[in-house]
C-alpha cells in the first residue's frame, strides 16, 4: 500500500462546507473507495454545520499536486483526535484512495502531520471501506457493532422461502387479520424533492408518538435532527438518491422507512413505526413488501442497514459483518501503557467509578473505558 511521500495539511473544516474545489475533491475520493451516499460532502456538510462545535479541522494528504485523503476530525484533551462522528452518521468521516491502506495513513497522520498527536482514533469503520488490519504495536482495532445486510439475488419467492416459517405465517396471519377488519394496506414510494417535506413531517410524528419522544431523539422541523434529514433527503432527492418507503393502513401513515439509494445500493437510515398499531406489526409488513418491490425491479442488489444488528434483522437476512474502530497510537510504548490501563479500569469499573485514560480514546466501546 502506497503512502510515502504525503504531505499533511490541515485546515478549519467550514473549508469542506465553503469550498467547492475540496467538496469535488472528496466527492471523487468517496467515489473510487465505497461510494456511500451518507459519505458525500453534501451530507458532511450538513453534519458539520448542524452538529460541529465549531473546532473540527480538515487533515488532507497530498501526493504531489494531488489530495489523495481527507478526515475530519475532532480534537480532545491529551493530544488526541478522533474522526468527526455525529450518532446520525453511520461511519467515521474520512475518504481516501483505495490503494491507501488505513493503517499506512493513520501512521502517517500521527507522525506527520502539523499537529501534535498521541492517539488518532478512525471510529465506526465498514471493513468493506477498509479491510481490518491485524492488531500491532502501535494500532490497536476493537469490535464495534455486527451490521446486517440482503443481497438481492434470484426472485423474491426463493428469498421469501428461505425465511423462517414463524416470520411468514406471522405476515400471512396479520394481513388475513387485517382484510377481515376491512382494512386496506398499501406501501408508497417517494423520491421527489417536492415529498421530502412533507414526508419527513409524516416521519417526525411516528417519532414522536413513541419511545424517541421522550429522550428527546424525535425528529421535529424544528429542532436539529428535523434540519438535518429535510436538508439531506432533499438534496439526495435532487439526485435521485432518495427512498422513502410509507406503509399506510387505510390513509393513515403507520411505518417509513427512509432510505439512500446509488449505483444498485439501498441504504436504511431510519425506521419508524406507529407503536399504537404494535399488534399488526406494520413494519414487518412494510419490509416484507418494500423487499418483494426490490426483487421485481431488479435494480437494487445490496440492502445495508449499518445499525446493530438486532432480532427482526436476522429474521429477514442471515449476512452479518462486524464494524470496528481503528486506534493509531504515536508510538508503541502508549499502545502498552494504554493497554494497561484498560486491564486497570475493567478490573475496577464494576466496583466504582473511574476517570477514562488520556490515552483510552473517549469514543471506543464500553468495554474499552
Amino acid at each position: 500500500m502506497v503512502s510515502e511521500n504525503l504531505k499533511w495539511t490541515i485546515k478549519p473544516a467550514r473549508e469542506l462546507v465553503d469550498n467547492l474545489e475540496y467538496r469535488q475533491v472528496w466527492d471523487q475520493l468517496n467515489a473510487e473507495r465505497g461510494n456511500l451516499p451518507f459519505l458525500c460532502s453534501d451530507v458532511i456538510s450538513i453534519s458539520i454545520s448542524i452538529f460541529g462545535d465549531g473546532d473540527e479541522q480538515l487533515m488532507y494528504a497530498s501526493q504531489g499536486e494531488l489530495i489523495v485523503a481527507m478526515f475530519v476530525l475532532k480534537p480532545l484533551k491529551y493530544f488526541r483526535w478522533v474522526t468527526f462522528q455525529p450518532s446520525q452518521l453511520p461511519l467515521g468521516s474520512w475518504v481516501a484512495r483505495p490503494n491507501l491502506s488505513l493503517e499506512s495513513l493513520t501512521r502517517s497522520a500521527a507522525k506527520n502531520s502539523f499537529v501534535f498527536c498521541l492517539v488518532l482514533s478512525i471510529t465506526q469503520v465498514d471493513p468493506l471501506q477498509a479491510p481490518r488490519s491485524t492488531d500491532a504495536p502501535d494500532i490497536r482495532t476493537d469490535d464495534y457493532i455486527e451490521t446486517a445486510w440482503v443481497p438481492i439475488t434470484g426472485s423474491f419467492d426463493d428469498y421469501w422461502a428461505e425465511r423462517g416459517k414463524n416470520l411468514r405465517q406471522n405476515m400471512r396471519k396479520q394481513r388475513n387479520r387485517l382484510l377481515a377488519d376491512g382494512v386496506t394496506t398499501r406501501m408508497q414510494t417517494l423520491r421527489s424533492v417536492a415529498d421530502m417535506g412533507p414526508a419527513l413531517i409524516r416521519y417526525g410524528a411516528l417519532e414522536s408518538a413513541g419511545w424517541k419522544e421522550g429522550k428527546g431523539t424525535a425528529i421535529h422541523p424544528e429542532n436539529a435532527q428535523g434540519r438535518f434529514y429535510l436538508d439531506l433527503f432533499e438534496k439526495a432527492a435532487r439526485r435521485n438518491e432518495a427512498l422513502v418507503f410509507e406503509y399506510l393502513f387505510d390513509d393513515k401513515t403507520v411505518a417509513m422507512n427512509l432510505c439512500l439509494y446509488r449505483q444498485g445500493q439501498l441504504i436504511v437510515l431510519k425506521t419508524a413505526y406507529d407503536e399504537s398499531y404494535k399488534a399488526w406489526s406494520p413494519a414487518f409488513l412494510l419490509r416484507e413488501e418494500e423487499l418483494q418491490a426490490i426483487f421485481g425491479e431488479g435494480q437494487i442488489v445490496r440492502i445495508e442497514y449499518f445499525g446493530r444488528v438486532m432480532d427482526w434483522h436476522t429474521k429477514f437476512t442471515a449476512e452479518k459483518r462486524m464494524l470496528y474502530h481503528h486506534t493509531q497510537y504515536r508510538w508503541a510504548w502508549l499502545n502498552k501503557l494504554a493497554n494497561r490501563q484498560r486491564h486497570w479500569q475493567e478490573q475496577v469499573v464494576s466496583k466504582s467509578k473511574v476517570e477514562t485514560s488520556p490515552l483510552i480514546p473517549a469514543s471506543t466501546p464500553t468495554s474499552l473505558q
